[in-house]
Order: structure tokens, then C-alpha cells, then sequence
């Protein structure tokens, strides 16, 4: 796991030569395209410190990413900027996710939602294609602890869904799963896309893989593996030098990532990585306008998004990331230590920066305080987490010690 790091000055010149390399409206006469630069009367491009800003440059010149460019073609008006989303994806892929030197594709998303809704169609598509499956054959399996857009992706694709259970208090995988699975397979499913969590967004809990493999193979289904890595991709690697949860075990397909969460980049930076060979699941052959067509959920998207996250990748480099992860996952180990002392119950990953405490524990002053998030804002909650970010000082953390301790005496 490394790539290099990058000076500011090295930053600027890649994206502004990126940039020199895309359509610039100003200079080219452009009568097809339905877009622009942004609206110069809010946004306007002499601002003297954009010559310092690479990514609000790119803001400015306003790149539609709209394609997949990991695949052959995409649109030429956009080439440089679309240069270095394909670095980026091939980075995460190679670099984070232990993939070998065969080719990887994938996009820079609006979220880890849509990352994971495109996985789970791609899926679809493939059993559809390859197998000429029915929907009624094709079973969707996601545990309990599931990011709510795998339900919300059954829905809209019309796919049955099976939830696997976990454990109440070490969060992994009932053994009742391989019974939820024989259901599945007594209730006609040939073809199964399942989804494993990397990091879940309540717990920070990180799904066994060979449990549940062992479980499929015992069933003789045929299933193919999505990791739901929005959450955890930009700490769980880089912590557990072990993870089992890489593109070196042939089951895995595909990952999602999400650059707005660990990576502190903006909003609308989620990730989709696939192996080689299934993005063009996702073809929708109707989009003739567009050079290359589209295999995207979202079709047009930010440009500068992609630039966002690859830049705060290269700044750190891998080992300035592994760094921060440590110092983060440091400060994590030193609250659990004072929960314990307090003889606080709670759950918490070990390669993991969420902190997620029994409701008991908590009363609705420090809950309010401290912006604490319930597991459910309908009725009672069981779980209160806690998500220890950049912002999280150990000041911050002390003072909610303190008010823990006081209301749990009370």
C-alpha cells in the first residue's frame, strides 16, 4: 500500500494543466453543449486567489464528468480533468484494495448511496445477462446492520431481499444466517448479490467474510460480493493490515467508498470500483448524444469532485494517511478506556473510530449537548454513537466524560 505524496505546487500544476486540456468556454466557440462556466455574476473567474486554488478553479470551470472514463471513450471536451478521476479510481483500487495490475473501472459518485445502488443493478444486469435470470430469481442479502440504501436499492430494483441478523452485542453475523439463506434458496433464488459492510454506519462493525462464503458454498448458491466500504475505506485498510476484504479474494466485485466521510472532502464524492468487465452492465445504449454513452446512475456530475478527493490523496500520500488513522484510532482507544473505567457498556470495532454506547447510559441532556446519534428517532433508542473525527479534540472528549459521569451518578 503506497502512492506518493504530492507538494501544493505539484497539485496545482497537474490540475491546472488538466485543466488547459479540457473545452474552455471562454476561448472555444461552443454551440452545442447545454452548460457553461458558472454564472459569472455570482462566480466570478478573476478572483486573485483562484491562481493559488486548483479545486475552486476547477469549481469554476465547471467539468462535466458525465461517463464512465476508465472504460475506452468518454467525452473529449473534458479529457484532462477526466485523466486524473481515472488515476483515482485506479488508486483506491490498486493501492487501498490490494487489486493486482489487471484494469479496474468505477466513477466518482454523488454518495456512497448511489455507489452502492450501482453495484447491486450492475449485479442485477449481470445475472440478467449472463444467466438469463428472472428477477424472481436473483436474491438481495445484506445484514441488519446494512446502510438503508440496500433496501432502498431492493425497492427500486425490485429484487427480494434477505437480512441476515447479527448479534445484538458483538454485532457479527447469527449463526441463523445460513438459515435465512436456505429460505432463500427453498423460495427458488438461483443467483445471489450480496453486500458486506465495511464499517457499518451505526457500529463500525465489520462484516466476517469467510463466515458467510462458507455459509453459500455449503448451499452451493451462486453469489457474487459487494463491499459496502462507505464508511470504513478510508480507515480500515490503512488499520488492520490483515483485512480479508480486498480485490485479492475473487469473491469480492466490487467496493463503494465515500470521500465526504474519513476524507473530509466535499459532499457528493462517493466512489464505485468494480473489476474489469462488469461496468458494462450498466450501458444504457440510449445515451447517443453523449461520446461513449453512459454506464453511470447519475449521468452529468462535478468534475472538481473528483479532483477534491484525489488531491487530498495526494497530499498525504499513504504514509502521511496512515499517520492521521493512527493518531485517529489513538484518541478512539483512549475514550473506550475511559468508558470502561466508568463501567460504561458499550461497542466499538477495534480498527474502527466509532464508539457506539447503550442507550441507558445516555439521557437526553447529553444526548442533545453533545450531538449524540440514536440508532432509531422512532421511540426508544438502544445506542447512542459517538464518531471520532478531526474536530473531536480530546478537549471535547473530557467535557463529555465529565457529563457522562455526572448524569450516570444521578
Amino acid at each position: 500500500m503506497f502512492w506518493e505524496s504530492y507538494s501544493h505546487s505539484e497539485l496545482k500544476k497537474i490540475v491546472f494543466d488538466a485543466l488547459e486540456q479540457n473545452l474552455d468556454y471562454r476561448h472555444k466557440p461552443v454551440l452545442g453543449l447545454p452548460a457553461s462556466y458558472l454564472d459569472t455574476e455570482v462566480f466570478y473567474q478573476d478572483a486573485p486567489f483562484l491562481i493559488d486554488a486548483p479545486f475552486l478553479s476547477a469549481m469554476i470551470a465547471n467539468p462535466n464528468h458525465i461517463g464512465c472514463h476508465t472504460l475506452n471513450e468518454s467525452e473529449a471536451a473534458f479529457e484532462g480533468t477526466q485523466k486524473i478521476e481515472a488515476e483515482l479510481i485506479d488508486l483506491c483500487a490498486k493501492e487501498i484494495f490490494k487489486g493486482d495490475d489487471t484494469h479496474y473501472d468505477g466513477y466518482v459518485a454523488s454518495g456512497g448511496t448511489e455507489a452502492n445502488i450501482q453495484a447491486i443493478w450492475i449485479l442485477q444486469r449481470y445475472y440478467e445477462t449472463e444467466f438469463n435470470a428472472n428477477r424472481d430469481e436473483i436474491g438481495l442479502v445484506y445484514t441488519e446492520d446494512a446502510h438503508y440504501s440496500m433496501p432502498k436499492a431492493g425497492s427500486l430494483l425490485n429484487l427480494d431481499r434477505y437480512v441476515l441478523p447479527v448479534d445484538s452485542e458483538s454485532r457479527e453475523l447469527s449463526e441463523d444466517t445460513i438459515n435465512v439463506l436456505n429460505q432463500a434458496k427453498e423460495a427458488g433464488k438461483k443467483h445471489f448479490i450480496v453486500v458486506l459492510n465495511m464499517g457499518t454506519t451505526m457500529f463500525g462493525s465489520v462484516d466476517n467474510i469467510d463466515h458467510v462464503t462458507t455459509w453459500m458454498d455449503e448451499l452451493e448458491l451462486n453469489y457474487k460480493i459487494h463491499i459496502d466500504a462507505a464508511f470504513g475505506g478510508f480507515i480500515y485498510p490503512f488499520a488492520d493490515d490483515n483485512s480479508k476484504l480486498t480485490f485479492q479474494n475473487p469473491k469480492i466485485n466490487s467496493f463503494t467508498l465515500d470521500g465526504h466521510k474519513m476524507l473530509q472532502s466535499p459532499y457528493g464524492t462517493g466512489i464505485y470500483i468494480t473489476r474489469e468487465g462488469f461496468m458494462e452492465y450498466a450501458l444504457t445504449e440510449e445515451a447517443n448524444y453523449v461520446k461513449g454513452k453512459d454506464y453511470t446512475l447519475i449521468g452529468s456530475r462535478s468534475g472538481a469532485n473528483a479532483i477534491a478527493v484525489w488531491m487530498i490523496m495526494r497530499t498525504y500520500g499513504s504514509e502521511g494517511w496512515k499517520m492521521k488513522i493512527q493518531k485517529l484510532l489513538e484518541k478512539t482507544e483512549r475514550l473506550c478506556d475511559s468508558l470502561k473505567e466508568r463501567g460504561i457498556e458499550f461497542y466499538r470495532h477495534p480498527h474502527m473510530n466509532i464508539v457506539t454506547i447503550k442507550a441507558k447510559y445516555i439521557d437526553s441532556k447529553v444526548a442533545k449537548d453533545f450531538l449524540l446519534v440514536p440508532d432509531t428517532h422512532d421511540g426508544n433508542p438502544n445506542w447512542y454513537k459517538i464518531v471520532v473525527m478531526d474536530h473531536v479534540t480530546h478537549g471535547l472528549l473530557d467535557r463529555f466524560l465529565i457529563e457522562l459521569g455526572n448524569t450516570v451518578k444521578a
